[in-house]
């Protein structure tokens, strides 16, 4: 009998305790922000791994990740159901069918583990220590490419949110390494917390050790000043109209809106930079420049402002952008580089064009911009920016710097409702500006818009489901972070040498 067999619970036992550490995780992220979550979560996957092999390993680690989406995804059944003209039941059932597949990715991160186990002659150490980190990491790599990636709830994203007397240690290494180089701390530091909770004598000591030296080594580094101050602070406001989405996209409802987004920004004129959401406008830009547009730019130059405006452009009549425009010294275009799929554009559209006939979704036929990197000028900085969901491509939104100043979101959450969405998002949005050492002013439709600093810390927010504005001083900066730099590479070099390694531990010692 292995020394995992002797480890092994049955296998109902397993899958259950591999269910229940999926739905841990989601306590690790917002609005729960319990990071130690993660790690307990992690080390209940290994633990729940252990004497199983092949489909058994796979549906173990399968039932993992349906525990994690279903609670912490279930929000896809909102946007389907009340926004999407599909019936309940239907809407229920695409998103089960999404967290099903979505879960296929820890189904495989099981049964590579264990696959990858070494002999049993192997150090102890080598599967939770060298095997099970790796493995996990460049599966979640891999989840956050493929077939365009969904990098939703990696075990990383909830490292940020400090408990009291305790902090966030590990977010110190964000801008080191970022998003995955968390993931491959947390998930290092469940292979340590279930070796010291099954080891015995020095292991055990050794894993507490290494445990505790992991932790303080980060939590030394959130003291680290990776960029600098670079000109004079700005007054950046945040515009939050908390237009119905059922009725945002109404013919009716047009110049309500407007009249909502341009009320409150005449008594913010005169801040440096103000920020509408994604789709402000509810209609092409060409539609409402004249009128609309151009006469807010020049008054926005009288009165010393930028205004950052999320506004449909169209090029041709088959060709039109999810865009974000800057009008007040100057003009400034970016559009959507990182489209949501079925959702603003369809895959494979001669085939599946009466599935988006169906599923009404207004303006989901975009185009892909085109730029090679995600900045607009405003004013005179440059920004990064991004359009709803392309903040949580952490490797996309570092392209901005070392240029960008700060970093600019724009995002319409109000397709989720009232449910974990928005609190998820606006966390996934701090961890950005904390990776790339920049303030971010973030401006969504119904919630939560925030304005965030080059730490992460949120200076203020606009709650869900309220009509406001929100104005806080950001400073621009200069200088890039090691992230910011060189991005997930070396954190997918280092997963990968840290797999070869304990392939080659393991072979070696079964063969001596």
């Amino acid at each position: 009998m292995s020394r995992s067999d002797r480890q092994a619970l049955s296998l109902p036992a397993s899958a259950l305790l591999a269910f229940a550490g999926g739905a841990a995780l989601v306590l690790s992220f917002a609005p729960f922000g319990i990071y130690p979550a993660a790690v307990v979560s992690l080390a209940l996957f290994y633990h729940a791994l252990q004497g199983h092999r092949g489909r058994a390993a796979f549906g173990v680690g399968w039932l993992f990740g349906v525990g994690l989406f279903v609670f912490g995804v279930f929000w896809i059944r909102i946007s389907l159901n009340e926004f999407g003209n599909m019936s309940a039941p239907v809407a229920n059932t695409l998103m089960l069918l999404f967290v099903a597949a979505m879960a296929l990715y820890y189904g495989l991160a099981a049964w590579l583990i264990q696959r990858l186990q070494p002999a049993e002659t192997a150090p102890q150490w080598v599967g939770p220590l060298l095997i099970f980190p790796s493995v996990w990491v460049l599966l979640e790599w891999l989840r956050g490419w493929l077939f365009t990636g969904f990098p939703w709830l990696l075990a990383g994203n909830g490292q940020i949110n400090p408990l009291p007397l305790l902090g966030a240690p590990l977010s110190g290494l964000a801008p080191v390494a970022g998003v995955f180089g968390l993931s491959l701390a947390v998930a290092f530091s469940a292979g340590l917390l279930w070796g010291a909770l099954r080891w015995r004598g020095r292991a055990r000591a050794g894993a507490l050790i290494a445990l505790a030296g992991l932790w303080l080594s980060a939590g030394l580094l959130q003291n680290v000043e990776w960029t600098r101050p670079h000109g004079a602070p700005l007054t950046a406001t945040v515009v939050q109209g908390n237009v119905e989405q059922s009725l945002k996209w109404h013919p009716d409802g047009l110049l309500p809106t407007l009249e909502i987004y341009l009320s409150m920004t005449r008594e913010s004129l005169g801040d440096d930079v103000i920020v509408w959401p994604e789709t402000a406008i509810p209609d092409f830009l060409h539609e409402v420049d004249a009128a609309l547009v151009a006469p807010l730019g020049e008054r926005a130059r009288e009165q010393g402002s930028e205004i950052v405006i999320g506004v449909p452009v169209m090029e041709t009549p088959e060709r039109y952008f999810n865009g974000l425009i800057s009008i007040g010294s100057a003009r400034g275009y970016y559009y959507k580089r990182h489209l949501v799929p079925f959702g603003e554009f369809l895959p494979f559209k001669a085939q599946l064009r009466p599935l988006i006939d169906w599923f009404e979704v207004p303006m989901s036929d975009f185009s892909r911009g085109a730029a090679e990197r995600p900045l607009l000028q405003v004013g005179e900085h440059w920004v990064g920016a991004s359009i709803c969901y392309e903040d949580i491509f952490a490797d996309e939104v570092r392209q901005a710097l070392p240029e960008a100043a700060y970093l600019i979101n724009v995002s319409n959450d109000a397709w989720f409702g009232d449910s974990l969405a928005p609190h998820q998002h606006l966390e996934f949005a701090r961890l950005r500006a904390i990776e790339n050492a920049r303030a971010l002013v973030r401006a969504t439709n119904t919630g939560i818009s925030a304005i965030i600093d080059h730490r992460g810390r949120v200076l203020g927010e606009i709650p869900s489901f309220v009509r406001g504005t929100y104005s806080a001083e950001i400073g621009p900066r200069a200088g890039a972070t090691p992230f910011s730099r060189f991005g997930s590479l070396p954190v997918v070099v280092v997963a990968a040498l840290m797999l070869l390694t304990g392939l080659w531990s393991g072979r070696r010692r079964s063969r001596g």
